[in-house]
């Protein structure tokens, strides 16, 4: 697939694990001591919220990496804390002006292209957290991108929400003259549910078999840990590190560094025992 800089985690439908994969999968990526940044892109914030940032303790936010005046002063966008590895650049509702902003400016989903220049040089991985609908967020997101990330529940409506953004992503490839890269990531699976089992198999038979194996070999399982630790106000990964939950995004960022030819994790260990 080649080199993998920047990840969007998107789809057009709600309540899939957007969130949850953005922020597990930063800090599994950072445990590899990969230099990580996410980005919450969504005008509700909900990563914000979920990492315990407030608006009033915010003075830039991912809404001026869509101003086209060139980004220098990194540090100020940047926030850390003790409860992640990764920097993060929270979100806030000031992007939900961006479609009225944006409208008759040239190049407009080419912005936030152009401003992620300057973080590349300085991370590893740059995790982009999207909004569930289409607009000029998610297609500067998907320009932008070197690699789409789909988490998608294993049941049938789940299918019609791929369906959306595989329109979307048609629509993208045209405009831009882009191929676009994208692996579909199962989340919320029960495999006591047979209708779940079967979904799962049609995705994989469809979409690894037919082209090119475009599924994940990481399955992300239902694991009440996952809402337990949000209600905390942090990732499962910190906070349960021996759950089900945060070994499969241990093994989702496995897949991750695999799949870019310039990384070796074949020595790499990661301690659950704390």
């Amino acid at each position: 697939m080649g080199f993998i800089k920047v990840i969007s985690i998107v789809n057009q439908k709600g309540g899939v694990g957007k969130t949850t994969t953005a922020l597990t999968l930063g800090e599994s990526l950072a445990f590899f001591n990969k230099k990580t940044l996410v980005i919450d892109l969504d005008p509700h914030a909900c990563a914000t919220i979920q990492l315990n940032y407030h608006p009033n303790d915010i003075s830039k936010d991912s809404y001026e990496l869509f101003k086209e005046r060139p980004i220098r002063d990194l540090k100020s966008f940047i926030h850390k804390n003790k409860n992640h590895k990764f920097d993060f650049i929270p979100a806030s509702i000031n992007l939900s002006k961006l479609e009225i902003e944006l409208k008759d400016k040239k190049d407009r989903a080419l912005i936030l292209k152009r401003n992620l220049a300057h973080f590349r040089l300085k991370y590893d991985y740059i995790l982009l957290d999207c909004p569930p609908h289409l607009g000029i967020i998610l297609i500067n997101a998907i320009a932008a991108s070197d690699l789409l990330i789909i988490p998608t529940q294993t049941e049938f409506l789940a299918l019609h929400g791929l369906k959306l953004l595989f329109n979307t992503i048609g629509l993208v490839k045209k405009s831009l003259n882009k191929d676009i890269n994208y692996k579909i990531l199962p989340t919320m699976h029960d495999k006591r549910i047979k209708s779940c089992q079967r979904i799962l198999f049609l995705l994989k038979e469809k979409l690894n078999r037919k082209l090119n194996n475009k599924v994940f070999s990481t399955v992300i399982h239902i694991d009440s840990k996952f809402k337990e630790a949000a209600r905390i106000g942090g990732i499962i990964l910190n906070i349960f590190p021996k759950s089900r939950g945060s070994k499969e995004y241990i093994q989702l960022a496995r897949e991750i560094l695999a799949l870019d030819k310039n990384k070796d994790i074949k020595n790499e260990r990661i301690d659950f025992s704390n």
